[in-house]
């Protein structure tokens, strides 16, 4: 398998030949129109504002890469928005994506940060194993359609429903789960799709959409109610994101 011999290496970007090569992987993994791409000079921007760009490489070849706006909460509490991650195909299982992600974690801890935030699309249910349970972020924000309809076919053509991950990331959760241990947890409520929803997605977009409809509502109603996703289980039938009261 491509990559499985080597060692990928990540490296903060800081030049336009780098980020030109990030356009071409947003291109490859996710197919979006031209018009739909992150350009080159946001990046720039990103890079000098107090964000980052890093990307993986086998050898000389970018092969995924990630990168994080800077941002405020209310209360003044820095942050990092992490808006983009993609590995190419052939790297995906090999904890490229991981350490992509621990790469930006020594980066914010570095500088006083401890919250990263990212949206994912909940159908997208390895993804959110990956979230929760591999990296132990919580979720406690649904949104409709976050960023519109876009012509990538791994949407579906579906409206782009994001949860959005909190990564407190020198939490004793989050240090607990990155050592290999468990935290205890009680959850209340599950919060269900079939285990075969990207099929689903990709063959019948009306069902797919009535199951991204019933959740959506289900979410936000656990939401209101100060609950937050804490764990992820998953099964043959179905993966489940599991939530508990959060303060």
């Amino acid at each position: 398998m491509a990559g499985s011999q080597k060692v990928i290496e990540i490296r903060q970007l800081f030049h336009l030949d780098e980020f030109q090569d990030v356009l071409r992987l947003q291109k490859e993994i996710w197919a979006f129109d031209d018009v739909e791409l992150l350009p080159l000079r946001f990046l720039v921007v990103v890079s000098k504002v107090g964000g980052h760009v890093f990307g993986a490489y086998d050898g000389a070849e970018m092969i995924g890469f990630c990168f994080a706006i800077p941002g405020i909460k209310e209360g003044h509490i820095p942050y990092l928005h992490s808006h983009m991650l993609g590995v190419l195909p052939p790297y995906r299982d090999l904890g490229v994506g991981r350490n992509l992600k621990l790469r930006q974690r020594e980066d914010a801890l570095a500088r006083g940060i401890g919250l990263i935030e990212w949206t994912f699309d909940p159908l997208e249910l390895k993804n959110a194993f990956f979230n929760i349970e591999r990296l132990g972020a919580i979720v406690r924000r649904y949104n409709p359609n976050q960023y519109g309809l876009t012509a990538s076919p791994l949407h579906g053509g579906l409206p782009t429903d994001r949860c959005y991950a909190e990564w407190w990331i020198d939490s004793p959760r989050v240090n607990t789960i990155l050592s290999g241990g468990q935290v205890d947890s009680s959850p209340q409520l599950g919060i269900a799709y079939p285990a075969d929803i990207a099929r689903i997605r990709a063959e019948d977009s009306a069902r797919a959409r009535a199951i991204q409809r019933e959740n959506a509502e289900k979410f936000q109603s656990a939401f209101a109610q100060g609950l937050a996703v804490t764990r992820f289980q998953r099964a043959d039938a179905e993966g489940a994101y599991l939530l508990e009261p959060w303060k």
